[in-house]
């Protein structure tokens, strides 16, 4: 049986400002590896990437992954194929280091939905809370957070959250809602959501099911409530992409955004794999900050080193210190 949906992943790009700034007889997948190697550069790709950005990686990974990359990397560049706040990360970490990302506008509606005087507001109703910050967030809110956390690794940050003190999380209240439920843990959440993962349709999510009996619905923790109560598996996406390779199932409808199926699709390639479309006409769910950056893009930004992401030392330095306890308590 045949994947429903898209039938490929790649976007063509003859006509966008990116690609008549480059000789059309280049062969890009060829230049970037070479600039790679002259610039001692890494590239990290988010599993949302377009499969071609994803193929070319050094590491293909969730916000957890990439962030313990871009912590342990020895190159001099670092090239984010991924949103900004990912980069602003990799930054964080890495403050010697370059930092480059394909398309600087490549945002996240999670973060921009939590501005940092709005969360430091709501911060101050709560004195004494212990603040755990989802990783889509903007570095300013970082900097308010006592410690990160990502769908990865959310139940064991809130698990080691101090007992005596009340919890708040946010930026994302379905991711909230969820590990809540998983710890038993009462927590103050700030109301902010996913546009990519809010707009999964239940009801076309029930008639996915009738008309795949057999499959197993997959989902993200940024979904819905009601959407989640469908499925057999909720989890990161590298959760969900370990899940779906090990189970004896043969088909899947996946719950989350559409450039996973690019793994899951090399990974079981003779397995199925059905995008569960959103409430608005489409076929599948894409971010469309994620697919921002190009190859195109991505050449262009190895070539001229520009944009580069670049941070306020102080700011940098409050950022840094919740990501590091993250990173401490997930080892």
């Amino acid at each position: 049986m045949a994947n429903p949906g898209r039938g490929g992943y790649k976007h063509h790009m003859a006509n966008s400002p990116a690609a008549a700034r480059i000789d059309p007889s280049l062969d890009l997948e060829r230049e970037i590896l070479r600039l790679k190697q002259d610039m001692n550069a890494v590239i990290l790709a988010h599993y949302y990437q377009e499969g071609e950005i994803q193929d070319l990686a050094d590491f293909v990974g969730d916000s957890l992954a990439l962030a313990q990359q871009a912590a342990k990397t020895t190159a001099d560049v670092i090239v984010f194929c991924g949103v900004h706040f990912m980069a602003e990360t990799a930054k964080i970490l890495n403050p010697e280091r370059q930092v480059l990302l394909p398309d600087l506008h490549a945002g996240c509606s999670l973060s921009d939905r939590c501005p940092a005087p709005a969360f430091r507001a709501f911060k101050e109703k709560h004195p004494g809370a212990f603040v755990i910050s989802y990783v889509n967030s903007s570095a300013e809110v970082k900097a308010e957070s006592d410690v990160i956390c990502t769908s990865s690794n959310a139940t064991k940050i809130v698990e080691r959250a101090p007992k005596d003190r009340p919890i708040i999380f946010g930026p994302d209240q379905h991711l909230g809602r969820w590990v809540a439920k998983k710890t038993g843990r009462e927590m103050i959440l700030w109301p902010g959501s996913c546009m990519v993962h809010e707009i999964f349709s239940e009801k076309k999510l029930v008639q996915l099911m009738t008309e795949y009996p057999e499959a197993e619905v997959v989902a993200h923790p940024e979904c819905e409530e009601r959407v989640l109560a469908h499925a057999h598996y909720v989890g990161s996406t590298k959760g969900i992409l370990d899940y779906v390779l090990r189970s004896p199932k043969r088909s899947f409808i996946v719950v989350t955004e559409v450039g996973i199926l690019h793994q899951m699709q090399k990974a079981a390639p003779q397995k199925t794999f059905i995008p569960a479309p959103p409430d608005n006409g489409c076929a599948c769910n894409e971010c469309p900050f994620m697919k921002l950056n190009t190859l195109e893009k991505l050449y262009l930004c190895m070539r001229d080193r520009t944009p580069e992401l670049k941070m306020d030392p102080a700011l940098r330095e409050a950022a840094r210190r919740p990501l590091e306890r993250m990173l401490e308590w997930s080892a």
